[in-house]
């Protein structure tokens, strides 16, 4: 059988749709899997671009097939990445494989709240214009011309004080690390 014009893939499509379910439904052993299969099947009939088909049945058939294998493989990746993850997510190893505790030990959380505390006191005893036009632009976000506004002061001013409590804290963090 030859179809060179689209409406006889299309008609073949409605003379055999019975017959498609079937193997759909064959296939994936699920009715709503089968018809969600068939309807697509239907998109891509019509979609296909023209052209002669030598087995307008044959065709369809294996269009039919290559769609469940390809939502086959599909669910497979799927289960793999999902699988991936919440081995990840659980720190599940393999067997053999020694898990690694992804969570910092009480030395680097002690550490670290030592840190925040040396930052929170070197904020806390910057000079008075310092700490305000640090705090409103890096803790609230304001921009410079923000700050300016609020603080009733220049652009060039709320920079100025930016560069004293950086210079500041820097230097506070340096102690820190040398103590």
């Amino acid at each position: 059988m030859s179809l060179g014009e689209k409406d006889g893939v299309e008609a073949l499509y409605g003379l055999h749709q019975a017959e498609l379910r079937r193997l759909l439904l064959a296939r994936t052993g699920d009715p709503a899997e089968a018809e969600d299969l068939l309807q697509e099947l239907w998109l891509r009939v019509r979609q296909r671009p023209s052209g002669p088909v030598a087995n307008g049945r044959a065709y369809l058939f294996r269009m039919a097939q290559n769609m469940v294998v390809d939502r086959l493989r599909e669910r497979q990746r799927r289960m793999a990445r999902d699988r991936r993850w919440a081995d990840h997510a659980t720190d599940f190893a393999q067997p053999g494989i020694e898990p690694i505790d992804q969570h910092d030990n009480a030395e680097q959380r002690m550490i670290a709240r030592e840190e925040v505390a040396t930052l929170t006191s070197a904020i806390a005893n910057l000079p008075d214009g310092a700490r305000r036009a640090f705090e409103l632009h890096k803790l609230e976000g304001l921009s410079h011309a923000e700050v300016a506004t609020r603080l009733g002061i220049s652009k060039s001013g709320v920079e100025k004080h930016m560069a004293v409590a950086m210079k500041y804290l820097r230097r506070a963090l340096l102690d820190w690390g040398k103590g």
